[in-house]
């Protein structure tokens, strides 16, 4: 990670939830961060900012004279914040999704754009070591051509969510990863949704995809299982990478060489079993990599560091580079909400719903 120098970026925090904080501990140990105020309407009552000022909007925290700010509030309130910040001319990560509508996401992207502000979207599962690690490897030509990209996010009911359903909440994970691992944007989905809690939004969405480079893609999302699951699959030519997100770990399943002698399984004219690895990789903390990556946008757009993209670090013996973590841009979350809203259309109209750049 390149080093900051001396200078420190004072960073405010919006939204003392439970998302929030987890940011309050992770950008008091980031280095060249200090954390210098937090704001909720609500207080602290997770007692993540002992020893800060607690304001109760985001009006005070500008006043406290910040240079960064992290937006943790509820999506509802993204815009309203955000928007705010862009104006006082402050540099944001706003939490995923970016807003809660893609007219609220356009203003925002907008708004940071026109200023020459660093927007940034917390989708944290691309700061995940596996899929880190998954993304270099595809990127090195490691699996070949890809075919088909396949997630499954599913666990119990988060008491923590009110105002979205379970696509804006964790299917914007899948989308936002999925889009980032192929390189490549949605072109049209296709989703069945069901609603078993007694809420006005979703609880399970099963849905299909398509991105511009052919890739099919499937995400099964939900929070009605007793058991949780964090499963990325890419299969391509020379086999398939499986990614778990919960573990970090990363295992590749190599297609075979072999010649079988059994008949009857002889006559499918497809891949076969080969070797399996589980790759050794190093396991940081996505949060705290997320921060660092935002940090260093902010430095590289006053021009104190270097921008990190198309740079890379090594893996740590793991046999490949990982790329150095860049941000998730306002315009990807953007484009990540959009499709998100496509499946919320085609689960209510039962059709599949195309998607333009």
């Amino acid at each position: 990670m390149a080093g900051t120098g001396t200078t420190v970026l004072r960073a405010g925090l919006i939204g003392l939830g439970m998302m929030g904080r987890h940011h309050a501990r992770v950008l008091r140990e980031t280095d060249g961060v200090e954390l210098v105020a937090v704001a909720d309407a609500y207080g602290d009552p997770h007692g993540a900012a002992p020893g800060l000022p607690v304001y109760a909007g985001v009006e005070e925290l500008i006043n406290a004279g910040i240079d960064i700010a992290m937006c943790a509030v509820p999506t509802g309130l993204h815009e309203e914040v955000g928007l705010a910040l862009a104006e006082a001319g402050i540099h944001t990560m706003v939490e995923k999704p970016i807003a809660d509508t893609v007219a609220g996401g356009e203003k925002l992207a907008a708004a940071f754009e026109a200023r020459g502000l660093v927007g940034a979207v917390g989708h944290i599962e691309r700061y995940n070591p596996a899929l880190q690690s998954l993304r270099a490897r595809l990127e090195s030509g490691e699996l070949g051509r890809i075919f088909q990209i396949a997630t499954r996010r599913q666990g119990p009911f988060p008491a923590r969510i009110a105002d979205v359903g379970v696509i804006k909440d964790l299917g914007t994970h899948d989308i936002d990863l999925t889009a980032w691992l192929a390189q490549a944007a949605y072109t049209s989905v296709s989703a069945n949704t069901t609603i078993r809690s007694g809420r006005e939004h979703e609880d399970m969405v099963a849905a299909t995809g398509l991105l511009e480079n052919g890739v099919i893609t499937s995400h099964l999302v939900n929070w009605l299982s007793p058991t949780k699951e964090r499963v990325t699959v890419v299969t391509g030519e020379r086999g398939a990478f499986v990614a778990d997100t919960l573990t970090a770990d990363l295992t590749f399943h190599e297609n075979g060489t072999f010649n079988t002698e059994w008949e009857s399984v002889a006559n499918f004219r497809g891949v076969s079993e080969g070797n399996i690895t589980r790759l050794a990789i190093p396991k940081r903390e996505p949060l705290k990599v997320e921060h660092e990556a935002f940090r260093d946008a902010v430095l590289a757009n006053r021009g104190l560091l270097q921008p990190a993209a198309g740079a890379a670090q090594h893996d740590g013996g793991a046999g490949t580079d990982r790329p150095a973590a860049t941000i998730v841009t306002m315009r990807e979350g953007l484009n990540t909400l959009r499709v998100a809203e496509a499946m919320i259309a085609s689960a209510k109209e039962s059709r599949t719903v195309g998607l333009h750049a």
